[in-house]
């Protein structure tokens, strides 16, 4: 998989992001699972209105901060029903690990 390194960084340049990203690879420990049930939140991802809430910001600046990262690669959402969802990318993260590791 191929990544753009410059809006990659730009998106990691944001500490609201960095703190999605961290949330999301763990989301079970950092997100209500009375709100949604664990087992989603591993299939599926995390509902935006999760990630809004633990973020404590409006929903259009979660949103473009959630768009961002998708943008760059490091999220992917998935719609079912009215609801989005986001987990990691965890294949780009591991390659973005090993770019920094190796390249830089």
């Amino acid at each position: 998989m191929q990544f753009d390194q410059v809006d990659l960084f730009k998106a990691l340049s944001n500490e609201a992001r960095l703190k999605i990203l961290y949330w999301l690879k763990d989301p079970t420990t950092h997100f209500d699972t009375k709100r949604q049930a664990i087992e989603e939140m591993d299939e599926v991802g995390v509902c935006v209105s999760l990630i809004r809430d633990k973020l404590e910001m409006n929903q259009s600046t979660t949103s473009q901060y959630l768009s961002t990262l998708q943008r760059a690669g490091l999220v992917e959402a998935r719609r079912i029903g009215k609801w989005t969802y986001y987990k990691r990318n965890e294949q780009l993260i591991h390659e973005l690990a090993n770019f920094i590791e190796t390249k830089l």
